[in-house]
């Protein structure tokens, strides 16, 4: 709004130059000291050429002058107020990466793509209770931001730079442990949570990891946390329910229709790490391909030809299984499962998939709560 205001009066200010200069000379240049204005606040007013018909305005070329300096100033000083503002918010983004705050605790870097669900969780939990973290965007293609690590896959954490987490319900139930039980060290939470071989019905090889789900507290902690009988396997159920069934409804939803795909790839070039190449290559390409993978996708996981209504037949689900009593399935504050929800959602914002959603089923007053809960880091301790 402000930089509006300045453009206005650099507007009106060149207007009345304008208008005590012609008064006094009935014809003017085509670059009168409105297009210095517009050169600064980044629009251009065209003059037409030779203004000869210029008489309205304030009275007399001196007071005119006068007067078209004083609103330039005023303009000059609101625009620079604009620019001082956007310049302080742009340098404490990037100062702090991400949110959070001055809490002490570990050293956390954050390995991801932004557009990926899993990664989209961990910031969730990050964000909500308020824990800094420095983010480093993992380039799809090469991935070389990841060489040095045997696990090549997102998200990874960094704790102190010397304890890594994988895999995001690891991460998050390593992280949690480690905010209730603080004399335990992330290193030896991490002990509880094993690295485990299997091969899945693909017959392919894949790294699991035991009780991933589970936070890990003594007696005296779980009640603490989990003060009415059922609610930490209810958050175990639904936080492996957002793993095994609802991050597998996005790819098909957001690259549903050839259309979608393309906005879908678009955003996630604006958002990703890629160089020209690489971004021009993975918006079209990248599109046409996860078209055609998506309706595999359908086909595998027993989708509706229609796979918006499994989408909202899903968040209905999860809605109904909070109820009406409750704002959170943790109650009057988001647990885990919470957190895991709103984070594989969060990625389709933006989309049409996401508007669909919001339009056609229960959930916008939960992810609203959501959001405000996330952004105001109420989790903090």
């Amino acid at each position: 709004m402000a930089a509006a205001c300045s453009r206005a009066l650099c507007k009106v200010g060149g207007g009345i130059l304008e208008s005590s200069a012609a008064r006094r000379f009935r014809a003017v240049p085509s670059f009168p000291v409105a297009d210095v204005c517009s050169r600064g606040s980044g629009r251009g007013y065209g003059t037409g050429g030779f203004r000869s018909q210029l008489r309205a305005g304030a009275g007399g070329g001196r007071g005119g002058r006068v007067l078209g300096c004083a609103v330039l100033l005023g303009g000059g000083l609101g625009l620079y107020h604009t620019v001082k503002f956007r310049l302080q918010q742009h340098l404490a983004e990037e100062q702090s990466k991400v949110s959070g705050g001055g809490a002490a605790g570990p050293a956390l870097t954050l390995y991801q793509y932004k557009t990926c669900p899993f990664c989209s969780k961990v910031r969730a939990f990050l964000d909500y209770h308020g824990l800094p973290y420095q983010v480093v965007e993992v380039n799809p293609v090469m991935r070389k931001e990841i060489k040095w690590s045997v696990y090549r896959k997102v998200p990874i954490l960094m704790v102190d730079a010397d304890v890594q987490l994988n895999d995001s319900s690891v991460i998050i139930s390593s992280l949690k442990t480690y905010l209730i039980s603080k004399d335990k060290s992330v290193s030896d939470i991490l002990r509880c949570y094993p690295e485990m071989k299997a091969v899945n019905g693909r017959g392919k090889e894949v790294t699991e990891y035991g009780n991933k789900y589970w936070v890990m507290l003594d007696q005296g902690e779980a009640a603490a946390l989990y003060p009415e009988k059922g609610m930490q396997k209810e958050e175990v159920k639904w936080r492996q329910w957002a793993d095994d069934w609802l991050v597998h409804l996005i790819s098909p939803n957001v690259y549903r229709t050839s259309g979608e795909a393309l906005a879908s790839f678009d955003y996630i070039v604006r958002e990703g790490k890629f160089d020209p190449y690489e971004g021009f290559f993975a918006k079209y390409v990248g599109a046409a391909a996860m078209f055609l993978i998506a309706k595999r996708l359908k086909r595998r996981h027993n989708l509706q030809e229609d796979v918006r209504q499994d989408l909202y037949e899903a968040v209905n689900e999860w809605v109904a299984a909070i109820g009406r009593k409750r704002k959170f399935m943790g109650g009057d504050r988001p647990n885990l499962a919470d957190l895991a929800v709103f984070g594989v959602l969060r990625v389709m914002e933006g989309l049409q998939a996401f508007d669909d959603m919001m339009e056609n089923t229960k959930v916008k007053p939960w992810y609203h709560r959501m959001e405000r809960a996330s952004l105001n880091h109420e989790g903090r301790a």
